[in-house]
C-alpha cells in the first residue's frame, strides 16, 4: 500500500514537473528564432507594453468609476448620543428644558443625480479617453518593434561579421603555415613568416572584440524583448539572402502623409476631448439636479436601557437643485481657457505636419545614402574577392611577393567587414523610413 502510494505521488510530481517545464519551454523563444519571432516575443513580454496593457485597464476602471454616479447612490449615517444636560428652549419667555439624555438615529438615504455636467462629460468622452489610452499601447508597440528590429539586425550581421573573421583567420593560418615552411626551407627570409603573424595576431583581435560587442547587444536584444537574463543567448536565423531582399524592397517613391502617423490620430483624440472640455465649461451655467429620499430611524428615551424601545421614524423626499449665480467671472475664464487650449491644439498638428517632413526627410536621405554605400562596397568585396584570388596565384606561381598577398588579405576582409555594416545601416534606415512613413506594422 504504501509502495503504491510513494509511486502515485511520484508520478504526480514527475507530471507536474513536466507540465512545468512544457510552461516555461513555451514561454521561451525558439531553438533558432527569426525576427517575426522576437518581434512577438517582445510585444508579449516587454515590461513596458505590460505598463501600457495595464494603464489601459486604468483608465477603464477610471471611466466605469465616473460612469457609476450615474446609478442611485444609497448611503446610512447613524449615530449614539447622550445629553450631559438637556438643552433649553423659551416658551411665553419660560425656559424650559426640552427632549431626552438618550438619543440614536440611522438615516438611510438613496440620491439620484438627474443632470451634473461632470457625469455628463464622463459620458461624452469614456470612449475617447479609452481610445487614447489604447493609441498611446499602439505607439509604444510601434517603438518596440523597430527597435527590436534594429537590434535583431546588429546581432545578425555581427555574426556574419565574426564569421568573415573566422574565414580569414582560416586563410591566414595557411598563409602562415605556407610562409613558414618556405622560410624553414630556405626559399624566403622571415619577413613573410613574420607578416603573416602579425596579420594573424590583428584578425584574432579583430575577432575576439568582435565576439565580446556580440555579447553586449545580445544582452541590449534581450532587454528590449524582456527576455530572461539568465537564459543563454538568443540564436537568431537568418541569411545574407533574406537581408538583401529586405535591402532591395522599398518603394522610395511614397510621400509622407502624417495622417498615417499615431501621433496623429492622438491628436485628433485630444482635439475631441479638448473640445468635450469647452462644452463642460459651458455647462457651468446649468444647474445640478438630484432627486433624494431619506428614511430615518429616531429613537429617544431617558432611560438608556430602554433607549431602542420605541422609533419614532421620519421620512422624506424631494429634489435639489444647484446653481451658483455669480462667481467672480470664474466661469467665463474657464470657457476661454478651454477655448484658448483647443486653439493651442490646432497648432500641434501644424508642428506635427512639419516633423514627419523633416522625419520622412532626413530618413529617406539616410537611405539613400546607406543603400549607395551599400551597393558601392557590394561591388567592392566582389573585386576584393578577384583580387585576392590573383595575387594568391601569382603569388604561388612566384610573380607576386607575400606582401602583396597581405594585403589583398587586408583589403578583402576590411570590404567585407564594410560591407555587412553597410548593410546593417540600410536595414536600419530602412525602418526609420517606415516609420517616418507610417507604415511600420504592428500586427504580428
Amino acid at each position: 500500500m504504501k509502495r503504491a502510494f510513494y509511486l502515485l505521488a511520484v508520478s504526480c510530481g514527475l507530471l507536474f514537473s513536466g507540465q512545468l517545464h512544457a510552461q516555461q519551454s513555451n514561454d521561451l523563444l525558439p531553438s533558432t528564432a527569426t525576427l517575426e519571432d522576437c518581434i512577438r516575443y517582445a510585444l508579449k513580454h516587454q515590461p513596458v507594453l505590460h505598463q501600457s496593457v495595464i494603464d489601459e485597464a486604468i483608465t477603464d476602471r477610471t471611466v466605469k468609476s465616473k460612469l457609476a454616479d450615474w446609478y442611485p447612490q444609497v448611503s446610512v449615517d447613524a449615530n449614539l448620543q447622550h445629553y450631559l444636560e438637556l438643552p433649553t428652549s423659551i416658551f411665553g419667555g419660560n425656559p424650559t428644558k426640552v427632549g431626552v439624555a438618550n438619543n440614536s438615529a440611522a438615516t438611510f438615504t438613496l440620491n439620484q443625480n438627474l443632470f451634473t455636467r461632470d457625469l455628463l462629460l464622463a459620458s461624452k468622452t469614456a470612449k475617447e479617453v479609452r481610445t487614447q489610452s489604447q493609441q498611446n499601447t499602439t505607439r509604444s508597440q510601434i517603438d518596440v518593434v523597430s527597435d527590436v528590429s534594429k537590434a535583431y539586425y546588429d546581432v545578425l550581421l555581427t555574426q556574419q561579421q565574426i564569421n568573415v573573421l573566422s574565414e580569414d583567420i582560416l586563410r591566414l593560418e595557411r598563409s602562415l603555415k605556407d610562409a613558414y615552411n618556405q622560410y624553414q626551407s630556405g626559399v624566403v627570409d622571415k619577413t613573410d613568416y613574420k607578416r603573416a603573424t602579425i596579420s594573424l595576431n590583428n584578425a584574432k583581435a579583430q575577432q575576439k572584440a568582435a565576439m565580446e560587442l556580440l555579447s553586449s547587444k545580445q544582452a541590449y536584444l534581450k532587454q528590449l524583448l524582456g527576455y530572461p537574463t539568465s537564459s543563454a543567448d538568443i540564436l537568431i536565423s537568418g541569411d545574407t539572402t533574406t537581408m538583401v531582399a529586405e535591402v532591395n524592397n522599398s518603394d522610395t517613391s511614397i510621400t509622407p502623409d502624417y495622417h498615417n502617423r499615431i501621433e496623429y490620430k492622438l491628436l485628433k483624440t485630444q482635439e475631441s476631448l479638448l473640445e468635450a472640455n469647452v462644452r463642460y465649461n459651458k455647462w457651468g451655467y446649468l444647474p445640478t439636479v438630484s432627486a433624494f429620499v431619506n428614511y430615518a430611524f429616531a429613537y429617544q428615551n431617558q432611560d438608556f436601557g430602554k433607549l431602542y424601545n420605541n422609533n419614532y421614524p421620519n421620512s422624506l423626499l424631494g429634489l435639489k437643485l444647484s446653481l451658483p449665480i455669480f462667481q467672480g467671472g470664474k466661469r467665463v475664464h474657464n470657457i476661454k481657457m478651454a477655448e484658448l487650449q483647443l486653439e493651442r491644439n490646432k497648432w500641434d498638428f501644424e508642428s506635427l505636419s512639419s516633423a514627419v517632413n523633416t522625419q520622412y526627410t532626413q530618413a529617406m536621405a539616410a537611405y539613400r545614402s546607406n543603400l549607395n554605400d551599400y551597393m558601392t562596397l557590394k561591388e567592392n568585396v566582389a573585386m576584393a574577392q578577384d583580387v585576392y584570388n590573383l595575387l594568391q596565384l601569382q603569388y604561388k606561381e612566384g610573380i607576386k611577393t607575400y606582401l602583396d598577398v597581405l594585403i589583398s588579405e587586408t583589403e578583402l576582409r576590411t570590404a567585407q567587414l564594410s560591407y555587412y555594416n553597410a548593410m546593417y545601416q540600410v536595414l536600419s534606415s530602412k525602418i526609420d523610413l517606415q516609420k517616418a512613413l507610417g507604415t511600420l506594422t504592428v500586427n504580428y
